[in-house]
C-alpha cells in the first residue's frame, strides 16, 4: 500500500439509536457548553453522557435528569481516558469545546484526543455552531453503521516499512 493511499473501511460499527456522547470543555468554554447542554436538554437526556472532570460536574448540576458517567480532569487523564473510550467503540460523538486562544498544560492529551476521535471515523463537534449542527441532525436520533477505516496494513508492517 502507497503511504498516501486511503485505507478502504474494513467493517462497520453498529451505532444504537441511544449514543453514548462525550463533553468536554476548556475551563474558558465551559459556560458556553453548559449553556449549550442546557439549551439541549431535552435531546441530551435521550443519550448516555461521558464528561471529563469539572466539566461532568457541572452537567451533573446543570442537567440532574440525564446519565452522566464522570471521568478524570482533563489535565489529570481524562482526555485520555475519553480516548481510549473512543479506541474501544464506547463513544460515538465527540464535542470538545476547546479553546484555541489559552495554552493548556495537557495539550499534547488533546491534541491526542483529536487525533484518535479522526482515527476511529467518529463526529467531532469543537465549537458550538458544529455542535449545533450534530445534534439537531436526522443521525442523532437513528441507528446507525460507523464506518471503520482497515488498520490491517498498519498493524501487519514490519520495522523499517515507514522509512
Amino acid at each position: 500500500m502507497e503511504r498516501n493511499e486511503p485505507m478502504e473501511p474494513k467493517d462497520t460499527l453498529h451505532i444504537d439509536r441511544r449514543k453514548r456522547i462525550a463533553l468536554v470543555a476548556h475551563d474558558h468554554k465551559k459556560r458556553d457548553l453548559l449553556e449549550w447542554a442546557r439549551y439541549n436538554r431535552e435531546v441530551l437526556t435521550r443519550h448516555e453522557i461521558y464528561a471529563t472532570g469539572t466539566t461532568g460536574k457541572l452537567l451533573a448540576e446543570a442537567l440532574p435528569e440525564a446519565t452522566i458517567i464522570r471521568l478524570q480532569s482533563g489535565p489529570l487523564g481524562g482526555d485520555q481516558q475519553i480516548g481510549g473510550k473512543i479506541a474501544e467503540g464506547l463513544i460515538d460523538l465527540l464535542i470538545f469545546f476547546w479553546d484555541p486562544l489559552m495554552p493548556q498544560p495537557h495539550d499534547p492529551d488533546v491534541k491526542a484526543l483529536l487525533r484518535v476521535a479522526v482515527v476511529w471515523n467518529i463526529p467531532i463537534a469543537c465549537n458550538r455552531a458544529t455542535a449545533d449542527y450534530l445534534i439537531s441532525s436526522p443521525l442523532l436520533t437513528s441507528a446507525y453503521e460507523r464506518l471503520l477505516p482497515s488498520y490491517e496494513a498498519h498493524l501487519e508492517r514490519t520495522v523499517g516499512d515507514e522509512a
